[in-house]
């Protein structure tokens, strides 16, 4: 049953204690029910974590894991993928939305990283400056792919946490600073990995599963107005 109740101005919020140990313990646990983000199954892999990653954007994740491997089963590294043109990249990773767009991005990647030994780089601003890169990427590629301290937020990441009133803030730009700020450094490459899951099948964006969470003792629920 969906309950519709108004926002409470910020003056009159909960504001809870924000317990980063306890909460991030139950998330753990909390999201093994479902799969983890695409991107993760290429973890330890600078390059194909930026590959799938750019892939993955604005793509179904079952579709960006599928097409991932078929790219990789054709070149799994910068040099073999250079032996591929744009067309070809594009055919192997449809359906992926944006395909020939990301197939251009790719194979222009993997011609700038000739010129540096094929070697991915490992700090965010030399990441951004890759065609079709962002700084959400940048921060992935670092976490996941380089083992490196990184908070990649995306929309999920971003809305979770104001939605706790953990942090008040208006983009996932904003968030990133915020929580570097704020949340402890052993949580920052794991917040991707527990708040995708969590914010796609739990706290939704519209009418968030709060009578079955396990943390509504931890959030102030704010902006939402209707709930399960």
């Amino acid at each position: 049953m969906i309950k519709r109740f108004p926002v409470a101005p910020s003056s009159s919020l909960i504001n809870k204690p924000k317990p980063e140990a306890k909460i991030f313990r139950i998330l753990k646990s909390f999201v093994k029910q479902w799969d983890i983000p695409s991107v993760h199954h290429f973890e330890g892999n600078p390059f194909q974590v930026l590959i799938s990653c750019l892939i993955s954007q604005r793509t179904l994740e079952d579709v960006t894991l599928a097409a991932s491997r078929r790219l990789f089963a054709q070149a799994s590294a910068p040099a073999a993928m250079r032996g591929l043109s744009s067309s070809e990249i594009e055919k192997l990773i449809t359906p992926a939305l944006y395909a020939r767009t990301k197939a251009q991005w790719i194979a222009a990647i993997v011609k700038t990283l000739d010129a540096d030994g094929d070697k991915v780089p490992d700090t965010i601003e030399a990441l951004e400056a890759l065609p079709g890169v962002g700084r959400k990427t940048a921060n992935l590629v670092l976490t996941t792919g380089f083992n490196k301290l990184g908070i990649c937020v995306d929309t999920h990441v971003h809305r979770v946490v104001n939605r706790w009133g953990y942090i008040r803030t208006r983009t996932p730009d904003e968030t990133e600073m915020a929580l570097r700020a704020k949340l402890p450094q052993n949580y920052w490459k794991v917040i991707n990995t527990y708040l995708v899951p969590f914010g796609k099948h739990h706290c939704q964006p519209v009418s968030p599963k709060c009578s079955t969470c396990p943390l509504i003792a931890y959030c102030d629920q704010v902006g939402v107005t209707t709930r399960r």
